[in-house]
């Protein structure tokens, strides 16, 4: 999978997950990864993901979905709220999420060249 997610023709709406995480917890990670590579990936709407977590435990996720419908449906997901409850009460110090409308985007990605 890319880092950079490749989205669609603005307008489209992208939700800001900005965490700081307590100790490492193998099943964190297991179930950030099932979240986003599988879970969220099939729902409708959604359009990509760019996730990065330092050392320290801070991280940023921001997912894109095509409405705000969809972020809705994402949002009330049943294992997605299993798993926003683990968060709260055993996961995360402290997070915040934002939603925001994309309005314009600029995309820089070389060409591959064939030697």
């Amino acid at each position: 999978m890319n880092f950079l997610s490749q989205t669609s023709t603005p307008p489209y709406y992208a939700v800001i997950f900005t965490s700081i995480k307590r100790e490492y917890d193998i099943d964190y990670e297991k179930t950030a990864e099932y979240m986003m590579m599988l879970l969220a990936e099939n729902q409708p709407g959604f359009l990509g993901v760019e996730s990065v977590r330092e050392n320290n435990g801070n991280g940023i996720t921001v997912s894109y979905w095509d409405s705000l419908k969809a972020i809705q449906n994402w949002k009330i997901h049943t294992e997605h709220q299993s798993a926003k409850e683990k968060g709260k009460s055993v996961w995360y110090e402290a997070y915040a999420v934002r939603v925001t409308k994309v309005e314009t985007q600029r995309l820089f990605q070389p060409k591959e060249t064939k030697d």
